[in-house]
């Protein structure tokens, strides 16, 4: 071994042959040192390198620990079923959750509720003045503790005022979800669109998603309508890439 290009290329290939399992910790870095016949700065370029590929994060006190797969399902049109929020009472990420056998509770999902003026993107969605007062329902989902994912939604005030969907309370906005509450405000949710794109994540986004280093987010864009093309909901969400697979189910169109 001459470089931290050929330290990594090796460990990679242990980490992706499962001769370092998922929670595992790597040797540490002086052992490694002697196993690779390099000095400690070459394998902490090594680390440095897989740790920006997002197969390794290091954690104070345990090392360097190989970074757990597979994520969580993030379901595509199954996840907003009708059978599942408006005959039931399973919202969209609690969805994610039992497709991929995790258990949740309502807690998981945080939220805070406020009343501002609509930036450049959700004005022109929903074709208003940028300065126009519209709610914006906030959350952060968390799995197991750890948070996976936030997003806020933006509704016209006349759709919501005095419904669940501005109430803070922690959980989802009653039986059903916000899928729900439209329907009983008259505005069914009948079709959606949605817009993914990867980058790096903001200081902010890493700090609140609790990201390692070198993690891009997964940003989506949601827009939600009746079947007479209401928009009843923009929404906007920064998901951690690593703790999500994307999964759409469709039909072919003619």
């Amino acid at each position: 071994m001459s470089g931290y290009r050929d330290v990594a290329d090796s460990l990679r290939e242990d980490i992706q042959s499962g001769d370092y399992a998922p929670g595992s910790t790597l040797p540490k870095q002086n052992e490694l040192a002697e196993r690779f016949g390099v000095n400690i700065k070459t394998v902490r370029q090594a680390v440095a390198l897989l740790e920006s590929e997002g197969l390794v994060t290091p954690i104070r006190r345990r090392g360097t620990v190989v970074r757990e797969r597979p994520p969580m399902k993030r379901m595509g049109t199954e996840r907003y079923a009708k059978s599942k929020w408006k005959y039931g009472d399973t919202v969209a990420f609690a969805a994610d959750r039992e497709a991929s056998g995790r258990p949740w509770k309502p807690t998981d999902q945080t939220q805070k509720v406020t009343l501002l003026e609509a930036d450049a993107e959700v004005a022109e969605a929903y074709g208003i003045a940028p300065n126009t007062r519209v709610y914006e329902r906030a959350r952060t989902v968390r799995e197991s503790g750890q948070p996976t994912h936030t997003l806020a939604s933006y509704y016209l005030p006349e759709v919501v005022e005095g419904t669940p969907l501005v109430d803070p309370t922690p959980g989802p906005a009653g039986r059903g979800g916000g899928l729900a509450v439209l329907t009983m405000q008259g505005y069914e949710p009948d079709h959606m669109t949605e817009t993914i794109f990867a980058r790096m994540p903001t200081p902010d986004e890493v700090k609140t998603l609790e990201l390692p280093a070198g993690e891009p987010v997964m940003i989506l864009t949601r827009r939600t309508f009746t079947a007479d093309n209401v928009l009843v909901e923009f929404a906007r969400g920064v998901h951690a890439a690593s703790r999500f697979s994307w999964t759409y189910d469709f039909k072919l169109p003619d």
